[in-house]
């Protein structure tokens, strides 16, 4: 029953996307222990969808960074796990 239901589901609804690097849209969060990025594209009905997900946790010095300042982290680390694809970007991209 249960892998008829999933067969049902992966055949019938979008599960994998092509990456299109001129529709793509980083977001951050930040926790007190963690920073979290996701790599979302544009779809063709105009919604976003996650493509990739990082999640690092922090140190102990760094978790007594300021809201502002582990968010800025976050993004660091995401341009540089990333940054393969970023390379490939001919125009902006939104963050």
């Amino acid at each position: 029953m249960a892998f008829k239901e999933l067969k049902r589901v992966f055949t019938t609804r979008p599960v994998l996307v092509v990456l299109d690097l001129d529709k793509i849209r980083i977001e951050v969060n930040t926790l007190k222990y963690t920073t979290e990025e996701v790599l979302l594209i544009k779809c063709e009905n105009e919604k976003w969808r996650p493509v990739a997900f990082i999640s690092k946790s922090l140190n102990k010095a760094k978790r007594n960074y300021e809201i502002y300042d582990r968010e800025i982290l976050a993004i660091i680390r995401y341009l540089e796990e990333w940054r393969y694809l970023l390379g490939d970007i001919q125009g902006r991209f939104e963050i």
